[in-house]
C-alpha cells in the first residue's frame, strides 16, 4: 500500500490551477510529491514554482536544479525567477528572513496575476505553525498575533493555500523514505544567528522537556486564536459604527467633517473591558496608525478616568485629547504635526558622525580635502519646521520643506518626523531628495 501524507483537501476545489512554491526542501518536495499523486482525484491543474533568493551561492543553484527535475520528472509545467534578496534587506533596512518573504509573496501574486495559476501552496507544516506562535508570544503579540500561520491568505490576484499546518514534519519525511524520494538541506536552517532557527533548535526542545506535545498545543492555541479573532472581526465590525463618531462636535449640532474619530466615554465604560480594549485598537487602526498595549492602556485610562482638557501624545503621529464626553482620536494634524519636541535633536561634529535613533539612521559629514578650512565646526540634525526652506539641487531657488514633502507624496505620520541637516542657517542635507551642496563638505547616510 502507497504512503499517504495528511493533507487538508478541503482547501482545493475541483478545476482549480494550483502551483507549488517548492523550494527542494523536504516540506515542499512532501507537498508537491503528495499532490501531483492525488491532482487527479481532486480535479486540480498542478504546477510547481521556485524563487531563487540569491543566497546561498551554489547551494541555492542546486535547490533551483533539483526543483526543475522534479518537477519534470512528475509532468509538472515549472516556473521559476530569480531576486537579491540580500540587497533588497539593505536597502529596506529589513533583515534577510523579512526581504525574502516580502520577495517571494510578491512573485507568486505576479505568478497569480498571469493568469497561468489562481492559487498557491505552501508547505507550511504544524512544526512551522508551532514556531512561528511562539515566536509572536516572544515579541508580545496581541491574541490576533498568536493565530500564527493561517490556512488561506486572500489577495486580489488569488490564494495562499496552507494545506500540511496539521502535518508533521516527523511524517513529512516518513512519507518521503517511504517513496524512496531524497529532498535538498538548507545549510542556513542550522545558522543559530536566526531567530526562528534558535527557537527551532535550542527554546522548542527545551520546553518540550517540560511537556513533549507542546507543538501541538501551540498549533491548537493559533487555531482558537484565530477563530476568536474572526469573531471579533465581526463584532467589531458590527458595534464599531455605533461607538465611534467622525470628526468633532460642531455648534449648533452634528459633527464637523474633519480628519479624526471620537467615543462616547460613559457608552465606552459601560462596555467589558476586553470590549474596550477592542474598540480602541479598531478606532486607532481605522486612522492608519497601531498601538501596543501600554499605549491601548494608556489610552484607556484617559478615556474612564481623565479629565477635559487632558491630552495625549502617542507614536506614530497619534493624538488623543478628553473632552467633557468624549475620546477624540486623530493622527498629527498638518498644522501641529512638525512640532520639534516630535524627535531628538542631534550635534553632528565636522568631520564626524552621529547615530540618529530617533530616526533610524547615520549621517556622518565628511570634509572634501584634507586641511580644508570650515569656519562652523558642527551642524544639527533635527526635524523640520513650518517656515523651513531648503535649495534642491539644480533647482532656481529655495523651496519650503513643506511643498518638497508634498511632492514626494509624504503624508500622515510619515511626515511627523523628516529629518534635515541644518549648518550655519542653511539646510544642506535632507532625507529622500539632492540638496545643493554645501561647500567643502560632503554628507552621508546608511541606515541603521
Amino acid at each position: 500500500m502507497r504512503p499517504r501524507l495528511p493533507i487538508d483537501v478541503s482547501l482545493f476545489r475541483p478545476g482549480i490551477r494550483l502551483a507549488v512554491g517548492l523550494s527542494g526542501g523536504a516540506d515542499s518536495v512532501a507537498l508537491v510529491r503528495a499532490l501531483a499523486e492525488r491532482c487527479r482525484e481532486l480535479g486540480m491543474v498542478l504546477h510547481a514554482a521556485h524563487l531563487h533568493h540569491g543566497l546561498r551561492g551554489e547551494e541555492a543553484d542546486n535547490d533551483l536544479a533539483f526543483s526543475r527535475s522534479l518537477a519534470a520528472k512528475l509532468g509538472l509545467p515549472f516556473h521559476e525567477a530569480r531576486v537579491d534578496a540580500g540587497t533588497t534587506a539593505k536597502e529596506n533596512a529589513e533583515t534577510i528572513e523579512e526581504a525574502a518573504r516580502r520577495l517571494r509573496y510578491s512573485w507568486f501574486r505576479q505568478l497569480m496575476a498571469s493568469g497561468e495559476v489562481e492559487a498557491i501552496a505552501t508547505a507550511h507544516i504544524l512544526d512551522d505553525q508551532a514556531e512561528t506562535v511562539l515566536a509572536k508570544f516572544l515579541r508580545g503579540a496581541w491574541t490576533e498575533g498568536l493565530s500564527g500561520i493561517h490556512p488561506v491568505i486572500e489577495f486580489p490576484e488569488g490564494r495562499i493555500l496552507r494545506p500540511l499546518l496539521s502535518t508533521t514534519r516527523t511524517e513529512v519525511e516518513a512519507y518521503l523514505r517511504a517513496l524512496g524520494q531524497d529532498w535538498c538541506e538548507d545549510s542556513s536552517n542550522r545558522r543559530l544567528t536566526f531567530t526562528r532557527n534558535r527557537i527551532r533548535h535550542e527554546l522548542l526542545p527545551l520546553l518540550e522537556g517540560w511537556n513533549p506535545q507542546l507543538r501541538e498545543h501551540l498549533s491548537q492555541m493559533a487555531t482558537l486564536a484565530r477563530d476568536e479573532e474572526a469573531w471579533w472581526q465581526a463584532e467589531l465590525a458590527r458595534l464599531g459604527p455605533q461607538i465611534l463618531l467622525p470628526g468633532r462636535p460642531a455648534r449648533g449640532g452634528g459633527r464637523s467633517a474633519g480628519g479624526g474619530l471620537a467615543l462616547d466615554v460613559t457608552r465606552l465604560a459601560a462596555l467589558p473591558m476586553a470590549l474596550q480594549r477592542r474598540l480602541l485598537r479598531f478606532a486607532v487602526e481605522k486612522l492608519g496608525a497601531a498601538v501596543d498595549f501600554p499605549a491601548t492602556e494608556a489610552l484607556r485610562t484617559l478615556a474612564l478616568a481623565g479629565r477635559a482638557g487632558q491630552k495625549l501624545q502617542l507614536a506614530q503621529g497619534l493624538r488623543a485629547e478628553r473632552t467633557a464626553r468624549e475620546l477624540q482620536l486623530r493622527l498629527a494634524a498638518e498644522a501641529d504635526e512638525q512640532s520639534v519636541d516630535l524627535a531628538a535633536e542631534y550635534t553632528v561634529a565636522i568631520p564626524g558622525d552621529v547615530i540618529a535613533s530617533a530616526y533610524g539612521f547615520r549621517l556622518k559629514i565628511e570634509v572634501d580635502e584634507p586641511g580644508h578650512s570650515i569656519e562652523v565646526r558642527s551642524a544639527t540634525l533635527r526635524n523640520w519646521k513650518p517656515g523651513d526652506r531648503v535649495r534642491l539641487r539644480h533647482s532656481s531657488g529655495p523651496r519650503k520643506v513643506k511643498e518638497v514633502l508634498e511632492r514626494l507624496k509624504v503624508t500622515g505620520s510619515s511626515r511627523t518626523l523628516w529629518p534635515v541637516l541644518e549648518l550655519n542657517g542653511r539646510i544642506v542635507w535632507m532625507q529622500g531628495v539632492e540638496v545643493e551642496p554645501a561647500s567643502g563638505i560632503r554628507i552621508h547616510s546608511s541606515n541603521l
